[in-house]
């Protein structure tokens, strides 16, 4: 009963907000040119052609919460092509960065896109996971959500959490937790290494290559320097309370159907990890 009655809030709380206004919550990063905004500023959309891509980036930089958008694919042959939602604690890519990513790798008409995540701590990356999508990506909206906490970051889709990163009693030395983050998304391209390890180059002729956002949702702490609240954890929010350290047992079975889509992941990878790492020993589940 208690894990119900918590379900319905939380779905309650995230869901219920008034519209965010792109220009009060974003920024656009580079080439404003390739930005556009539906008549009602509901609808934003990214366009990637042989000049340029572009991206923007939220104003606020947040240390844990929950963070939603609802995206549709650049369609057409889109191989070479990426588009983005993530997570950074830099305005451009630094050595030092902490990163969270959703990153939507396009393919040869037919094909399935492929969805990669990632974690980087202090400029690290390597911790990639790749998911085919069960569904065609470009044909309609569906959302995609990371949930962050002290104790395990989860990637969602359509509410299903197909990636759990644990980080269970401190036990992940791999684990970004410390800084601030901003929440940004760009389409790019990608094909020196995207589609195929970089095989399948762009087809121009497809191009323009839009994908559109809408619904953005941020339920998060605020990082306000000089004194912020978010310094330390304090257990005073939904998502850093005892119940987002868990998946229920809905999102369990969901999380285990899930895992039929994988197509790599890096803690299977015994050539670029001789020795495994410390966080692929603890159990998503627990």
């Amino acid at each position: 009963m208690e894990v119900r009655v918590f379900l319905i809030v939380f779905v309650a709380l995230f869901t219920l907000s008034n519209a965010v206004s792109f220009w009060d919550t974003f920024d656009i990063i580079w080439s404003p040119e390739h930005f556009k905004a539906s008549p009602d500023g509901q609808v934003w959309s990214l366009t990637l052609d042989q000049i340029t891509g572009t991206g923007f980036q939220s104003k606020a930089k947040y240390r844990f919460g929950m963070f939603s958008m609802k995206i549709k694919l650049a369609g057409g042959d889109s191989a070479g092509v990426v588009t983005t939602f993530y997570m950074c604690s830099e305005r451009e890519a630094g050595p030092h960065r902490d990163e969270i990513d959703f990153e939507f790798i396009g393919n040869r008409t037919g094909q399935p896109y492929s969805l990669q995540t990632n974690i980087f701590k202090n400029g690290g990356g390597g911790r990639e996971m790749r998911h085919n999508l069960w569904f065609d990506p470009t044909q309609d909206f569906h959302t995609y959500s990371i949930l962050w906490n002290n104790h395990r970051i989860v990637f969602f889709v359509d509410n299903i959490p197909i990636r759990v990163y644990s980080n269970i009693l401190g036990r992940n030395n791999f684990f970004p937790n410390k800084k601030p983050m901003y929440l940004f998304s760009t389409i790019w391209n990608a094909e020196a290494w995207a589609t195929r390890g970089g095989l399948d180059k762009i087809n121009w002729a497809y191009a323009p290559f839009i994908s559109s956002y809408k619904d953005y949702q941020a339920d998060g702490c605020e990082w306000n320097a000089p004194n912020p609240v978010c310094a330390h954890t304090t257990n005073q929010h939904w998502w850093d309370q005892y119940n987002a350290w868990h998946l229920t047992e809905t999102q369990k079975r969901d999380f285990l159907w899930s895992q039929k889509f994988v197509t790599y992941d890096y803690c299977k990878n015994r050539q670029m990890y001789p020795r495994i790492p410390r966080e692929c020993l603890l159990n998503p589940l627990q």
